[in-house]
């Protein structure tokens, strides 16, 4: 599977619904349908898409949507979100953190007050990292690891931002890069 295969199901499964748990089972299914080795390959076309958003800027993106509070653990599940908002937003946001401004999810969020946000509106998607785990299962009853060791594949669970350094929390600097996203939630941080 090369990256237009990736891509074709992340958007298949978007189109279907909106609903994360729904989106996952779908993407799941539809894994579990592929030889081991196709699943596989899901897994390290995953890992290479995340891996495209792993920078500095994108973490300072998410921190400010947030509000704050977006650790290490918060910015690998923002990431899988942002794959499963589909290819199109995603790699408009590759291109341009502050392009997040324009996905009616955070639009909604911006407009909440920090009391008013449920744990349902956070821009996260811890369960995308399961889903070729769980095809695998299914389809060899082995571990999907295994497998992409002996294929000399290792998937990276944490994150390792590159690109230029960014000061996180500040606002002149926020303001500058992602001044959409500045705009939207400056105010309630």
């Amino acid at each position: 599977m090369d990256a237009g295969g990736f891509w074709k199901l992340v958007d298949h499964s978007r189109d279907k619904t909106a609903d994360l748990d729904e989106q996952r089972a779908w993407l799941c299914g539809r894994l579990a349908l592929l030889p081991a080795g196709e699943i596989a390959d899901f897994a390290v076309r995953l890992d290479e898409q995340r891996r495209r958003v792993d920078t500095w800027a994108h973490w300072q993106a998410a921190t400010l949507i947030c509000r704050g509070l977006c650790g290490m653990d918060s910015f690998f599940y923002f990431q899988a979100w942002l794959i499963g908002q589909g290819r199109a937003v995603f790699e408009s946001v590759v291109s341009s953190p502050d392009a997040l401004a324009s996905v009616p999810r955070i639009q909604r969020l911006a407009s909440l007050r920090v009391d008013e946000v449920q744990d349902a509106d956070w821009p996260d998607w811890e369960a995308l990292y399961r889903v070729p785990d769980d095809a695998f299962a299914v389809v060899s009853g082995g571990e999907l690891d295994d497998l992409l060791e002996s294929r000399g594949q290792v998937r990276a669970f944490d994150v390792s931002p590159g690109g230029e350094e960014v000061e996180m929390e500040d606002p002149a600097d926020i303001t500058r890069r992602i001044p959409r996203l500045w705009a939207l939630f400056g105010k309630t941080s």
